[in-house]
């Protein structure tokens, strides 16, 4: 057993009491109730995955867009592919992704959303989705109206969601989203954003041009805007965007600097590797964000950039670039590093008193080192029902 919250345990067995977890321990230890025993066979028990940062209303897009082709490209193919995709296509998709879910051992999700259209899918599912409702808009007059929109969309929603789903305002990009907009979605408690993903990103905030300045002008033409000339990070940090509670995906191109940022303000960044070697980006400094002391989750992204959304797939990916991160922190990434960056710290650890999401991997009996199976790319993660 891997607790997580704890050193992993032989033979360890949990002990659930109306779906909280009453007791964690090895047999005989002081404390363990009576009951009955659910004997799940030689394996690894764990809490359920946290994939942090996803996009299940891009599913039907996978295979759809060439791998490699550097950022803006990528982008450029992904609006072209999801405009020729017919809706019920793609709502099918979202649908199949989510009741997928379970058998990967994923309790609770991070979803960036545009159109909303799956929250019932989501809310059938017995997944924990933190759905982020993402605004788009580059011209600065467009600012409040946008902002005033999403504001009203999410509090009429939110009465009549299901009590497994919540949602939260999120911007894209600080290369797609004017300094304005983000100031008003801080104020109406920001959730969510992609950040220093790629190297146009932080070009285009230098000098204001090249591919992704090329791109934006085909969207929405000629806006008038000055470059800051700063990195990502600076620039969001400059209109009050990072903040604890704040969940900044990618953070691939980012120096000292802006790593000590990012960790002052108790931002959390979800990390997801296999979707940026897809798209050509490069890859996040796990272990210097970690020195830091940025706060670290991880997730799969979508799969119309990644091959899955299997966590444990992306935990065995991210042990093959960094074979000396220790599988432990890779584990915990997934599973408290998650829960913490999604704000719901009742799961990510088998705890007394936390919610019994419970996964399981099947191994054979002599496994002597749990948490480097599970990150070795031969895990099958699912859920157990308790």
């Amino acid at each position: 057993m891997v607790p997580v919250a704890r050193p992993p345990l032989r033979n360890g067995r949990v002990a659930v009491d109306g779906g909280r977890i009453a007791w964690v321990g090895a047999p005989g230890e002081p404390g363990e109730p009576a009951g009955e025993v659910q004997d799940l066979g030689a394996g690894v028990l764990l809490p359920g995955l946290v994939n942090a940062h996803c996009h299940l209303e891009l599913s039907g897009l996978a295979g759809a867009i060439p791998p490699g082709s550097g950022f803006s490209a990528w982008v450029t193919a992904l609006v072209a592919a999801r405009a020729a995709a017919a809706p019920e296509s793609l709502d099918a998709a979202a649908t199949a992704a989510i009741e997928g879910l379970a058998g990967t051992g994923t309790v609770a999700i991070g979803d960036v959303s545009n159109a909303l259209a799956h929250l019932p899918a989501l809310g059938r599912s017995s997944v924990d989705a933190i759905v982020f409702y993402e605004q788009i808009g580059w011209d600065p007059a467009r600012a409040d109206a946008i902002a005033d929109a999403a504001r009203d969309r999410v509090a009429a929603l939110r009465p009549s969601l299901p009590a497994n789903v919540e949602v939260r305002l999120a911007a894209h990009a600080p290369h797609s989203v004017s300094a304005p907009l983000f100031r008003r979605l801080v104020a109406e408690r920001l959730g969510a954003l992609h950040l220093a993903e790629s190297p146009d990103e932080s070009a285009f905030l230098i000098d204001g041009d090249g591919d992704w300045g090329a791109f934006l002008g085909s969207r929405v033409g000629t806006v008038a805007w000055t470059p800051p000339r700063q990195s990502p990070v600076a620039y969001v940090d400059s209109l009050g965007v990072l903040a604890p509670g704040l969940l900044a995906a990618h953070c691939v191109h980012v120096d000292a600097a802006d790593r000590r940022r990012l960790a002052q303000s108790g931002t959390a960044v979800a990390v997801c590797p296999r979707s940026n070697r897809t798209i050509g980006v490069g890859l996040p400094p796990v272990e210097e964000l970690r020195a830091a002391g940025v706060r670290l989750a991880l997730g799969t992204d979508s799969l119309a950039s990644s091959p899955s959304l299997d966590l444990a797939e992306e935990m065995a990916a991210l042990q093959r670039e960094l074979p000396r991160l220790e599988p432990a922190f890779i584990v915990h990434m997934a599973t408290a590093g998650g829960a913490r960056a999604l704000g719901r710290p009742q799961l990510g650890t088998l705890e007394p008193g936390r919610r019994a999401a419970l996964a399981f991997a099947p191994a054979d009996a002599s496994l002597t080192s749990p948490e480097a199976f599970l990150t070795s790319g031969e895990a099958r993660v699912r859920r157990v029902d308790a």
